[in-house]
Order: structure tokens, then sequence, then C-alpha cells
């Protein structure tokens, strides 16, 4: 611990988590083998002393250390004590802040109701029309919903199609890397803390905007990506299809530990759970070469989807090549009727990084597919009956 908080003090974040992380591993397999156990269970007081001053989460330990650049002198005046800033009020730039071609407008606002608070920024196209298509967009740890409007450019395509998108943001004091909790049991099911809350969210901002509940959509990257997938899972009445880019299947964790090792192995725990209420549609993406979160969960989302179809589906395989040169392995999972139910993207080479974003944002890979693009085609071909 010493050691650890030395390394933090001096900006090394980044071996500060790795050695916790070794610390906690090594500590637990010694009770393990001393207790004959063959799980074990987090301890989250640990956790939460710990976090006091690392962020302390499964994601933020796999993050690469953020590289910072040094404030210039603004040559403000000092803070006088006793007086306090004035309250934010909430602020609207336009769509051009976060893609150069959108003209729309992207709004910071709050929500409030008995299934909790959350603050989110809408993008409302520049031709608002009654019945649009929703579109929910979950960042990954660290990143704020601005910085993932702007890597994924999905203001830019909503501007371009015509639909809206919401972005909720998880602040700091729910997780101090700003990580979505899908790995602790009371975030994972219906009626109960951050689902219900998006879940709630997403039925204000229909009612408020009309837009078309049959056509209701969430993604994700990374822990986003993991909450996506539980939100279709719990919310099937809402959710016409999700999209989850480098995350796990619902369920694949329920603690601390079993999420570091979900992430590194995948997890069986979500093998044959049934859903229950309408199947949703699934699209992934996932880098061969991820090493946050390890591809093998994608797969592992893929074949829990399919086990939720009681017909027999038919699959095919495209494999292509971006301009950019990045190869992608894509796998179509269809019902008999010809409607694609599950679709699997593989990109051959790429880490984790949403696919085809741009470099204005975080863990973004250019070389592309374009994955928002993608994900709403997919999500154009279903709705809620």
């Amino acid at each position: 611990m010493a050691k650890a908080l030395r390394l933090t003090r001096a900006g090394h974040l980044g071996a500060a988590t790795r050695l916790i992380q070794s610390t906690l591993m090594q500590a637990t397999s010694a009770r393990s083998a001393r207790r004959g156990m063959t799980h074990v269970t987090d301890s989250f007081a640990m956790v939460d002393a710990l976090s006091r001053f690392l962020p302390m989460n499964p994601f933020a330990l796999a993050a690469p250390e953020p590289k910072t650049k040094p404030k210039p002198k603004t040559g403000r005046k000092p803070k006088i004590a006793g007086k306090s800033r004035p309250a934010v009020k909430p602020k609207t730039v336009r769509a051009s802040e976060t893609r150069p071609s959108a003209a729309g407008s992207f709004t910071e606002r709050h929500f409030r109701g008995s299934e909790g608070t959350l603050d989110y920024w809408l993008y409302l196209p520049a031709r608002p029309a009654r019945g649009l298509p929703l579109v929910v967009m979950m960042h990954g740890c660290t990143q704020t919903p601005c910085d993932f409007a702007r890597g994924t450019g999905m203001n830019l395509l909503a501007e371009e199609i015509g639909f809206v998108v919401a972005y909720p943001s998880q602040p700091a004091s729910a997780n101090i890397a700003r990580c979505w909790n899908w790995f602790k049991p009371g975030d994972q099911r219906r009626g109960s803390g951050e689902p219900a809350a998006i879940a709630a969210l997403t039925r204000a901002i229909i009612a408020e905007h009309e837009t078309d509940a049959s056509r209701v959509y969430v993604a994700g990257l990374s822990a986003g990506g993991a909450a996506a997938a539980i939100l279709g899972a719990a919310y099937p009445d809402i959710y016409a299809a999700i999209g989850v880019h480098s995350g796990l299947a619902c369920g694949a964790a329920t603690d601390m530990m079993s999420a570091f090792s979900a992430m590194r192995n995948g997890s069986l725990q979500t093998h044959g759970r049934r859903r229950e209420g309408r199947f949703v549609p699934v699209i992934t993406f996932h880098g061969d070469q991820d090493s946050k979160v390890h591809a093998i969960n994608s797969a592992q989302i893929v074949a829990n989807a399919a086990e939720q179809i009681e017909t027999p589906l038919a699959i095919t395989h495209q494999r292509g090549e971006t301009a950019a040169g990045r190869a992608y392995t894509r796998e179509l999972n269809s019902s008999a009727d010809g409607a694609v139910q599950i679709e699997q993207w593989t990109i051959h080479g790429a880490g984790h990084a949403w696919s085809g974003g741009s470099a204005d944002g975080t863990y973004t890979d250019a070389s592309g597919p374009d994955a928002s693009r993608a994900m709403f085609a997919f999500f154009q071909a279903h709705r809620i009956a």
C-alpha cells in the first residue's frame, strides 16, 4: 500500500493500479488455497478504501495512463475564501463542437425521478420532427458524454439520417473512474440501480421529444457496452436492439474479482440463462487484439443471444478490408425470414477502441470499419411491435 501511494503521488497511476491489482490477486489466491475455495468473493471494503486515491474498478485498472498537458497560466485572480462559484447553468453547444459538419443542438440536461438522478447530454438534429428514433449511448470508463460523442461521431450520423441521441453521464460519486457498475448485482436487473434510472430517463426523453417508442436503441463501449447488454436484458420492452462494443454479456460478473476474470477470460456465468420477454437483437464489435477486454466476450454475447432463439439461425460470414487496410470479419445470424437477429464484427489487429471513430475522442481507432454507421443500420431493421 505504501509503495502504491508513493507511485500515485508521483503521478504514476497506471503502475500503482497494476501493483494493487497484482497484490489483491495474490492475496485472494492465497486465502482461497488455504480455505480450499474454488471461487473468490471480492472485498468491497478493501476496494472502497483503495479507491480514495486510485480508480479501483475493472476497466480503469486496465486502461492506459492518460496523457495530460500542463495547463497554461490564465492570470486569474486567486479564489477568495468564503466566496463560492455561481451555479452552473445548463450548457448548449453546437454539434460542430463534437464533429465538424453537424448542425443540430447538443444540450447538457438533468433528469430527476424516483429511480434516481442523472446528468445527460441530448443531441437534437437541426430539423426536429416527431417520431424519430432514439439512440442511448453509454460511454466507457474515464470518458464523458462530449468525449464519447466526438469519438463515435454519432451526432454527425444523427444529423445525416435523422434521429435523437442521448448520452447519460456516470458521475465520479457513483464510480471514481466514471465506469458504469456493470459487475454489481444491484446494477444488473430490472427495477434496480443504474438500469432503472437509465430506463426512466429513456422513457422521459421519449415523452418529452415524442420520439418513436418502437425504435429506441442502446449502445455502449467497454463498461458502457456491458451496461447496454444489461439494459437490453432488463428492459426488452423499451430497447428494440442493442449494440455492444468491446463489452461483456449481462451477468458476466457479480463482484470485482469475477469482473477481472471475465475481462481476461470471458465468463460462463451467462451460459444457458433464459431472458424474460421478447428477444432483443444484438450487434457486437470487438478487436481481436483487445488487451483490456478479451474478444471471447463478444463470442459469448453472440452465443448467449442465439440461445434465446428457439428456431435455427442461418449463419453467414463476410470478410472485408477498409480503405485504411484494416481487415474484419462479419458474422450474420439470420432467422428463417432473412432478418439478421445477431451480428458480430471482429476487427483484426484492433485493440480496445471504437472502430472507425474520430481521433477527437478517446479510445478510438480511425482505421475502421465504421461501428457507428453499422450499428445504426442494424438498428433500423428492428423495432418493437
